[in-house]
Order: C-alpha cells, then sequence, then structure tokens
C-alpha cells in the first residue's frame, strides 16, 4: 500500500491534506525566510495515531517533520524543499488531560496553545509561569523540544525547569511513556532530558506533565530611564537583592526598539514622558497580598542615589502593567515594517551583556557603517537579541545579502566571552552550520551517537539542529 493511503488510513481523510494550497500555512515561516514544499500534512488526533504514522513512515525511510504552532524562529519546523517530507502537526491533540493542584502540576497534550496552559492554570488560583510573545498560537510540545525561554526566566527558569514528564514517539513507533509527576526520581538516566531542546530530531513529544506555582497576589511592574547598558545590570543586582530575590522579570529595551513600537502599534503611547537611550522594565511579585509599591519605589530611589537610574514610571493600574509589557511584546512585530533585520539569539554572562552590545555594535558597523541597531532583551539571564537592521538608505536584499558575515562576527563575539549562539530559540535550520563551527568536536560527536542510536535510517526532522 502507498504510504499516503497507509497515513489515510491512520488519520482518515480530514486529518491529512495533499493539496499545495492546504499545506501552505505549514511550510511557510512567519517572517518568510524559510519556504519549503511538503508531500502532506498529517494532523493525527491521539498519541497512538501519531505512533502508527511514525511507524508507517519508518517502514518507508520517509521523513517526518515534527509541528507545533509553526512559530520557530530558526526554520526548525518547516521543511526543505524536495517535497518528500511529511509534516506531522500536532494541533488537534490539545486537551488538558488532568490539572492537579495539590500536587502543583498540569497533563497535557503536546498541541495545546501555551496561553491555554497558563489559563487552566489560573482557574485554579496557580500560574504556568511559561510567557512569551508567540504564547497564544505557539504549542507546548514546541516549547518543550526548543526549550523555550521568555521574560519569566530570572525567577522560574526555562521550559526545561517545568517538565516534569513527557510522551514520546519514538522513531520506530513505539511509545515511551514518561508521564512522571514526581519531582524527586533518582532511578537512573533522565530520559525527558534528551528530547527537550531536541528539536524533535530524535521523537515526536505527544504528552507533557508540567509545573504549576501558586499565583502571585500582588505584582508591580516599573519602566525605568538608565543611562547605560551598564547600568542595567547593575540595578538587576541592586533590586534582587533589596527585594529578597521578589524580581521576576528585568527587560532592557533601547529608544530605537520604543520608537519602532509607537509607529507601527496603533494608539500606542511611549510610557515614559521623556525620551531616554536606554530603558528597563522590571517586575516584582509577591505570592503574599504584600503591597510591592512601596518597595518598587524604594529600589528606585537607590537607584537614583547611585546614579544608575535617571527617571521612572510605576504602573498603578493593572491597565497600565499591562501597557508597559506591551511595550516589550511588540518590539519583534514592530520591527517588521522597518526592512529587512539579522537576527541573532545570544546568551553571554550577565556581566558581559554591556561589553557584548558595544563589541558587536563596533564590528557590525565594519561591515555595515549605518547599520541600525536593535537590542533588547531579557537582562536578568544574560539573554540579548541582537537585531542589526538595515540602514534606511540600503536596499533590504542588499542588507540581508550581509547575513552570513554578521552573523559570524556576533557569534565569534558571543563565544569569546563564553556565551551562546541560541539562549531561546534553538538550531533549527538557521544555525545548524554554525553549531559545528562553535561547539567543541567531541559534542557534536556525542550529539550525533545520541541521533544515530535513536534514530538510526535519520527520519526524524532531517537537517535541522544537527546536519
Amino acid at each position: 500500500m502507498d504510504l499516503i493511503e497507509q497515513l489515510t488510513q491512520i488519520v482518515g481523510e480530514k486529518g491529512i491534506l495533499l493539496d499545495e494550497a492546504d499545506m501552505q500555512g505549514f511550510v511557510v515561516e512567519w517572517r518568510d525566510k524559510f519556504i519549503g514544499k511538503a508531500r502532506a500534512v498529517v494532523l493525527p488526533k491521539s498519541t497512538e495515531e501519531v505512533a502508527a504514522v511514525v511507524k508507517a513512515c519508518a517502514s518507508s525511510k520517509s521523513p517526518l517533520v515534527p509541528q507545533g504552532g509553526n512559530t520557530s524562529l530558526v526554520g526548525g519546523s518547516i521543511p526543505f524543499t524536495k517535497g518528500d517530507e511529511i509534516i506531522l502537526s500536532l494541533r488537534r491533540m490539545h486537551t488538558i488531560r488532568e490539572v492537579d493542584r495539590l500536587n502543583g502540576t498540569m497533563t497535557v497534550d503536546a498541541g495545546c496553545v501555551l496561553a491555554n496552559l497558563q489559563q487552566a492554570a489560573e482557574e485554579v488560583d496557580c500560574i504556568f509561569p511559561l510567557r512569551i510573545g508567540s504564547e497564544g498560537s505557539c504549542q507546548i510540545g514546541g516549547n518543550i523540544s526548543t526549550n523555550a525561554g521568555g521574560v519569566q526566566v530570572l525567577h522560574y527558569g526555562n521550559t526545561r525547569e517545568q517538565v516534569l514528564g513527557l510522551e514520546v514517539v519514538l522513531p520506530d513507533g513505539q511509545i515511551w511513556d514518561g508521564m512522571t509527576s514526581l519531582r524527586k526520581d533518582n532511578t537512573g538516566y533522565d530520559l525527558k532530558q534528551l528530547f527537550i531542546g531536541a528539536e524533535g530530531t530524535l521523537g515526536i513529544v505527544t504528552g507533557a506533565v508540567v509545573k504549576m506555582y501558586p499565583r502571585p497576589k500582588y505584582q508591580q511592574v516599573a519602566l525605568a530611564a538608565i543611562p547605560s547598558v551598564a547600568a542595567a545590570v547593575e540595578f538587576l543586582n541592586l533590586a534582587r537583592t533589596m527585594s529578597g530575590d521578589q524580581v521576576t522579570a528585568i527587560e532592557i529595551i533601547p529608544r530605537i526598539a520604543i520608537d519602532m513600537v509607537c509607529r507601527h502599534v496603533p494608539n500606542f503611547a511611549d510610557p515614559m514622558p521623556d525620551k531616554y537611550d536606554w530603558q528597563i522594565l522590571v517586575e516584582l511579585s509577591s505570592s503574599s497580598t504584600e503591597d510591592l509599591s512601596g518597595l518598587m519605589e524604594t529600589i528606585l530611589e537607590a537607584g537614583f542615589e547611585q546614579e544608575i537610574v535617571i527617571d521612572a514610571v510605576i504602573a498603578t493600574s493593572e491597565a497600565q502593567q499591562a501597557h508597559i509589557w506591551n511595550l516589550r511584546e511588540e518590539i519583534s512585530g514592530a520591527q517588521k515594517p522597518e526592512g529587512g533585520s539579522i537576527k541573532h539569539d545570544i546568551s553571554v554572562p550577565v556581566s558581559r551583556f554591556a561589553d557584548f552590545i558595544r563589541e558587536a555594535d563596533i564590528a557590525v558597523r565594519k561591515i555595515v557603517p549605518n547599520f541600525r541597531s536593535v537590542a533588547f532583551g531579557h537582562i536578568g539571564d544574560g539573554n540579548v537579541h541582537y537585531n542589526p537592521m538595515q540602514p534606511l538608505d540600503m536596499d533590504k536584499e542588499e542588507y540581508l545579502g550581509h547575513w552570513e558575515e554578521v552573523s559570524r562576527v556576533v557569534h565569534d563575539i558571543a563565544v569569546s566571552m563564553r556565551g551562546s549562539i541560541s539562549a531561546e530559540h534553538g538550531i533549527g535550520r538557521l544555525k545548524s552550520d554554525d553549531l559545528v563551527l562553535y561547539k567543541p568536536a567531541i559534542e557534536i560527536d556525542l550529539m550525533h551517537r545520541i541521533k544515530k542510536a535513536l534514530d538510526p535510517d535519520g527520519i526524524m526532522n532531517p537537517g535541522k539542529l544537527l546536519k
């Protein structure tokens, strides 16, 4: 029986797409950098159907591309252009299987949209702390497969820290049931860690047990103007020390990004009355009913005294808090109308954050003298989204033609500071060549050994992460 006939039998005619027009939304990255072609898109609705699909593809050695919400920033969920790959979309697997308030856990299908997990946790007076810009469309399986980060990593950690158990369909179609909800289990290798951050190259995550936390009863948000990036690092240390580590997020935002948001987001106004080169968004949270406004004022006053804060606005309502957060969350989208952007997802030691931006700006300016530096992100965990943009007087395609040269110098600087070329977005197609260049040979060899052991025929998301 032909593979397409087998897949149709498994998922039904409503669970498979064969027409190119119907598959369009699955083969194009949202930024239009990667465009592929697929033999079919399969949409199973259960783990058993996923396993049957994988077995059918394994028997014919047909390559599979697992896909969640297709919000990847590195082309990890997009097929190549050959047209022989099967996209396996988890979007029909969206059941929240169990919410266990007393154990502080939630058991979910991999296709659940992240925002729905957040809502389910809130309904039992808890939170699921993963917060990223695409939370309304990304899926938890994709978050796990890329070890997504977000704005609260400083306090709660990456996705890896939120996962207790996994259900995974292996490349031969076997189902591994590792859906434990235990926080302590010292019985050998922690196998789930193989699949977290593996970008679907070792198996397909179909379910997960994730942690919930007590919902903060009070949050306070402020926007502070600072004289330099180095001052932001000093303020981070000050705020964490004075708050007893109640800082749940701290984000750095440059003037250029604020101006872009004000230009391209309808009816958006800068929360700060005056213009400053750099601003930081600070969030304090408490699980008690303590009012944090006084603490925020005290921290900011100390910042003024130490000359690391030059102005500040404290939100006085939930609406104002949302407005300040909206400034940060709209930065990525506001860049698109401005032209070409060579994006980087860098992490360096927090103490080197300012050094990295300074040295990267100098290096990129030697290649493209009039480029526009857009550097923002999660200063609390050393993650800078360094996105040099095309000069106003340069053609977009001409500018993007410098992508490889610009990325090389940016990554060289990050690695020289013992940083990473991918803090939270993964490797995908975009950085697979760079991974080999910057990772020690022994690490690449170990990765290939693991890949060969689990996926000897190389059918799982081929060409992503490892080449």
